[in-house]
């Protein structure tokens, strides 16, 4: 019976195990060039043992970050560094994936440490544009234009290129968290009459369309993964839901998408009476169940027992961490140590794990 430390196969990709860090924000780059920081990040959990380790979301063009702090992929520098990460990312036995993105409406913010607040022209930020011109989190985008709509295709398609040139196994597309996919495809934020806006084949164009460009940039034997919001969770009725959600996922199937991470909201708050342990599983079993696609869990993912029971009892085929993995960077060698599983250890520390 498979477990939390069976392999996993996509495509020309063998997991060791099904331990995800999830992907999370740093803002500590420079000129989007990832640095020592995201080296001993990223790296530590590799040595902790995770079978799949995912950067945070990553911009595809300087337009594209949220903040001055977020990592990029679209220089040579950019790709210089982040080839060091993954050279060192697989010395440990591990994979690494580079999840990219484009802020959208939530482009052009200060540094968390000021508040995330808008920065201004003035104050060495840039115009954000989107879907539609609708407000949000106290930013007001411009609507794309089609020429704009088609650079942001080019420039994923770049980027997915230059992720696979610095040493990446795989490749997340971000369609999630209020995001510019997910500023499309919800109605909550797409007010476009044009062919990208009104229906939900018009709302899904722009997510296909990156989905088909990132594909066909990438070799047939690369997986290619997407976090999705599955709901918005919001009672209004053009709010995006778990029926378009498996409408998409099926689409996505079909073009090449080989895991789905299911997550929900980014566009208005999630409930803090939702929040609990795997409060998110719910969402990715219903489109494992619907699809057959593999998908990976997240969402107050915080034990070995948790992670290791969502995966033998075929809820998912990934436990997919983030905040476990700040407080405790060697979780799957620990995990495998509660769980009496093989897990090889980086041969500098086994004495840490000697009786």
């Amino acid at each position: 019976m498979k477990n939390l430390f069976s392999p996993l196969q996509l495509r020309g990709l063998t997991l060791k195990n099904r331990i995800v860090l999830s992907p999370m924000q740093q803002y500590s780059a420079n000129n989007g060039i990832p640095g020592n920081w995201h080296l001993v990040h990223l790296g530590s959990r590799a040595v902790g043992g995770a079978g799949l380790i995912l950067t945070e979301c990553t911009a595809i063009a300087p337009e594209a970050m949220c903040t001055t702090a977020d990592t990029g992929i679209w220089s040579p520098q950019q790709i210089d560094s982040w080839r060091t990460i993954t050279d060192f990312v697989h010395a440990q036995d591990a994979k690494i994936g580079v999840q990219l993105w484009h802020a959208g409406a939530k482009a052009s913010r200060r540094h968390p440490n000021e508040g995330m607040l808008p920065l201004s022209l003035n104050e060495g930020g840039w115009k954000a544009f989107s879907a539609s011109a609708t407000e949000l989190n106290g930013h007001q985008p411009e609507a794309m234009s089609i020429a704009q709509i088609d650079l942001v295709c080019e420039q994923f398609a770049q980027a997915a290129k230059n992720a696979i040139e610095a040493g990446f196994d795989t490749i997340e597309i971000h369609a999630a968290h209020g995001y510019l996919l997910h500023q499309f495809y919800s109605s909550l934020f797409n007010k476009r009459t044009d062919e990208y806006g009104g229906s939900f084949e018009n709302r899904i164009r722009l997510t296909i369309r990156v989905t088909d460009a990132v594909r066909k940039s990438i070799p047939q034997e690369v997986p290619l993964l997407l976090r999705l919001s599955a709901i918005d969770y919001s009672d209004a009725p053009e709010a995006w839901n778990m029926d378009d959600t498996l409408r998409l996922a099926q689409i996505l199937k079909s073009h090449g998408v080989d895991v789905i991470t299911a997550s929900g909201g980014g566009l208005v708050q999630v409930p803090a009476s939702v929040s609990k342990a795997g409060y998110q599983l719910p969402l990715a079993t219903s489109i494992k169940k619907a699809t057959e696609i593999h998908v990976g869990a997240v969402g107050m993912i915080n034990s070995a027992q948790q992670a290791n029971d969502i995966i033998t009892n075929d809820l998912a085929d990934l436990a997919v961490m983030a905040r476990e993995h700040l407080r405790n960077p060697y979780f799957a060698i620990n995990a495998a140590i509660e769980l009496q599983q093989t897990q090889m250890l980086p041969w500098q520390y086994k004495r840490g794990f000697m009786n």
